[in-house]
């Protein structure tokens, strides 16, 4: 069987630009070279592309731009349907197959690489770009989750500042403590929990650093829950993973070095519990429109409620990341997650 052509992209003009380096590496490392050639195309801070022709441990300590790299773009033509090189000897261009970009929070995960590849029609290993900008967004991901059916918290959504006194009478409404948050960002960058009104204000204008629009929730009580979920019609679930944290919030801190939260894969949580948050999260994966992969997140109350936070399209997939720690909980290991999630992308 011929090899496919998979287009790695690293990198790019996000916060979230180390972890995307981490991530990638993981997953450069763990995949099957027997039946990929892959391509590397990596992005700097600063937003500039280049083809890298180093090995991997250039993108795992941040040096691949001192490596061979040329500079390079995905074309939007689709008869090209892969990327163009700028080198010195002249302009080539190199077919791709599919294209996994391995990039989180903004410019990565919001749907603007995705519409980027789905012009040049380049199957994606992952969600699409309506998908993608639909589960960035908090606030409309919650309204869609809420059609299907899902309970969501009860928020309130700004797209300007308002008055100290009209700020705080809205929020009376929800109650304290509240989570304020930017509706679209990753990696709890922007969060503050609000414990009364006197740290509102300026929770807010924080929130307004990262984001247009900013959304702020009531606190759900109990720890977050995960699944891995990957597949397009039928799906396949990972078990449930669970959070547990001794501050109040899950920060970028903690979610890439577990200095005092604690992730128990499985959730300590009972069987039929735990089938009850895999299905809300297909609910949630299908009712966005996902497609290949998503880690679907949710908070489980001690009254047994499942709550839905938030889905991230692009997750994890670091060593530690809970991802394929979750898959790896039903028997995949981290090379054959890699390869049923490119199986998934050439699905019609």
């Amino acid at each position: 069987m011929d090899k496919r052509t998979i287009a790695v992209i690293f990198g790019g003009c996000s916060p979230e630009y180390p972890v995307s380096l981490e991530s990638s590496h993981s997953v450069v490392v763990n995949m099957d070279r027997e039946k990929y050639d892959i391509v590397l195309i990596g992005i700097t801070k600063g937003g500039e592309w280049f083809r890298y022709y180093g090995g991997p441990e250039g993108i795992e300590n941040d040096t691949w731009r001192d490596g061979e790299c040329v500079p390079a773009v995905i074309s939007p033509d689709r008869e090209v349907h892969g990327i163009v090189e700028f080198a010195p000897g002249g302009v080539k261009t190199t077919r791709i197959d599919a294209a996994f970009p391995v990039m989180h929070g903004k410019n990565g995960e919001d749907g603007t690489i995705q519409g980027l590849i789905e012009m040049a029609g380049i199957p994606i290993v992952g969600c699409g770009a309506l998908c993608s900008a639909l589960c960035m967004d908090k606030d409309r991901a919650h309204k869609l989750a809420a059609l299907a059916g899902v309970e969501v918290p009860r928020s309130i959504v700004l797209d300007s500042l308002p008055g100290e006194s009209e700020l705080a009478a809205m929020v009376d409404g929800i109650g304290y403590p509240v989570f304020v948050k930017p509706v679209r960002a990753g990696s709890s960058f922007g969060i503050t929990k609000v414990k009364d009104k006197a740290a509102l204000m300026d929770a807010v204008r924080f929130a307004f650093r990262y984001d247009r629009e900013v959304i702020i929730e009531e606190t759900i009580p109990g720890n977050e829950v995960g699944c891995a979920v990957m597949g397009n019609g039928a799906l396949t679930i990972g078990r449930a993973d669970e959070i547990e944290i001794f501050g109040d919030i899950f920060d970028f801190e903690e979610k890439y070095t577990l200095k005092t939260a604690k992730i128990h894969m499985p959730a300590r949580v009972g069987e039929q519990a735990e089938e009850r948050i895999k299905a809300a999260a297909a609910k949630i994966y299908h009712a966005l429109g996902c497609r290949v992969m998503a880690r679907v997140d949710m908070f489980y109350t001690p009254d047994g409620r499942v709550v839905f936070n938030e889905v991230n399209t692009i997750p994890g997939f670091t060593p530690h990341s809970r991802f394929p720690n979750m898959m790896k909980g039903i028997g995949l290991d981290f090379p054959a997650l890699l390869d049923r999630l490119i199986g998934f992308t050439f699905e019609a």
